[in-house]
């Protein structure tokens, strides 16, 4: 008759246990779930206008830029050729049905951070460039990378360009990191806490085959390789500051978003005057 007590007890401890099991695996599970959906550093709220991002590539302009660029045959020749795109009435007339996905962060090194003169944190170290999207779906065998440009009431669109790394690299921040972009190099890297992480080839070779490096030493490493190419070098006077080169020939200043963002792509969708115009470039990280 004493057994039952025993054994009652012991049952009540059993489902104890497995309810607090249960209970840990859920919470688990959610730590796991949750960041890989909605997480993402820094959050959508924190870049700003963000929802003005969200509804610009979303916008039938830009949806139908995206139409012009991939209806149109990559252009052949010689490097530094520019060819006007057609304006016809239904640019995506005959082209599946696609849309975007939700604009994220591209982050570069910051020129005071080159120069030593800002800090080894990851306020100074990067700096907020422009928003990047690419299509859930190829159209036409084709992935692109739609890009945004800051501007005083908002975002717009800068460039629409072959292929989607950039969007892929930008895509990979989590909780508790950053993604930034050494853009003279193409090298993209992950910075958590003060440890910086190579994300592909580029960025490796740029670290020496190192697995990792700290903020600190990585500055020290970006100004030995860089401090000689800010505003006013030679090397920015040529048109080539933060590894961005200006279109070749014509009246192209490098100063718009849309040139800002040419350099390192080999093919691109501008606007240039109200007009898109399909360039062919070549890649200035060489």
């Amino acid at each position: 008759m004493r057994a039952t007590p025993a054994f009652g007890g012991t049952v009540a401890s059993r489902l104890s246990r497995l309810t607090t099991v249960l209970a840990l695996s859920a919470s688990a599970l959610l730590c796991v779930t949750g960041p890989a959906h909605a997480a993402r550093d820094p959050l959508p709220a924190d870049i700003p206008d963000y929802q003005a991002a969200l509804s610009l590539v979303k916008s039938p302009a830009v949806l139908e830029a995206v139409c012009r660029f991939v209806s149109v045959p990559l252009p052949r020749g010689d490097l530094g050729s520019a060819q006007t795109i057609p304006d016809v009435a239904e640019p995506c007339a005959g082209l599946p049905t696609f849309t975007l996905k939700d604009p994220v962060a591209v982050h570069e090194i910051t020129p005071g951070f080159v120069a030593g003169t800002a800090p080894p944190i990851a306020a100074e170290a990067v700096r907020l460039s422009y928003l990047v999207s690419s299509l859930r779906i190829a159209v036409n065998d084709r992935q692109v990378t739609v890009m945004l440009a800051r501007t005083e009431g908002g975002w717009q669109l800068a460039a629409v360009r072959e292929g989607d790394s950039d969007f892929v690299h930008a895509d990979m921040a989590a909780v508790g990191d950053l993604v930034f972009t050494e853009p003279q190099i193409r090298g993209w890297y992950r910075l958590r806490l003060l440890t910086v992480t190579p994300l592909n080839d580029q960025a490796r070779e740029g670290l020496g085959g190192r697995a990792s490096m700290s903020l600190s030493d990585y500055q020290k490493l970006v100004g030995s390789r860089y401090a000689d190419k800010l505003a006013g070098s030679e090397y920015d006077t040529k048109g080539y500051s933060s590894g961005y080169g200006t279109a070749s020939g014509g009246a192209d200043d490098g100063s718009s978003p849309a040139q800002l963002v040419l350099g390192g792509s080999t093919m691109a969708l501008v606007l240039a005057g109200g007009a898109f115009v399909l360039r062919r470039r070549r890649d200035t990280t060489g």
